[in-house]
């Protein structure tokens, strides 16, 4: 009787700290400004294999317009920490990915970097969002921040 109370607890606390997954992957791109902006496409699986394909300032700080002409970065892989990937999931149910548009901002101003975000859904659906200036929703904006700090949280390794 004590071992099923014992079960029962386990199962309900571990029950409360996983987040319900229903995706096979989440691409993450940050594009391009007229400035420093970090530009790089991460890739994030159900399993927490993660890669990035690094251009520019992904990992580096531009100082210069001569930084462009530079190589760019390159290709790194990571396995994302457990309670980040916990964090990612759970932000990525609170938005509701589904209803979300398929485009955000104003594009009068020029000078801002633009998030791409493609998730697909383990029923085969995929949804595409794309945010100018990264502000679409507080919780895009959130989402966004957290996205492009896993490239400085997670420990990559490059691969070429």
């Amino acid at each position: 009787m004590k071992f099923l109370l014992a079960l029962s607890l386990g199962l309900l606390f571990t029950s409360c700290t996983v987040a319900k997954n229903n995706y096979t992957k989440i691409q993450y791109e940050a594009g391009a400004c007229f400035g420093f902006c970090p530009m790089f496409k991460l890739t994030i699986n159900p399993d927490r294999t993660s890669v990035i394909e690094a251009e520019h300032f992904t990992f580096e700080q531009g100082r210069s317009k001569n930084d462009f002409s530079k190589e760019k970065e390159g290709t790194f892989t990571s396995t994302i920490r457990q309670e980040d990937y916990n964090t990612l999931i759970k932000m990525l149910n609170k938005i509701n990915i589904k209803s979300l548009n398929a485009k955000y901002g104003n594009r009068n101003v020029t000078d801002l970097p633009t998030s791409y975000l493609t998730v697909t859904f383990k029923d085969g659906t995929v949804k595409k969002v794309e945010d100018y200036g990264k502000h679409g929703t507080d919780e895009l904006a959130e989402l966004w921040m957290f996205l492009e700090n896993l490239r400085k949280t997670q420990t990559w390794t490059k691969v070429k």
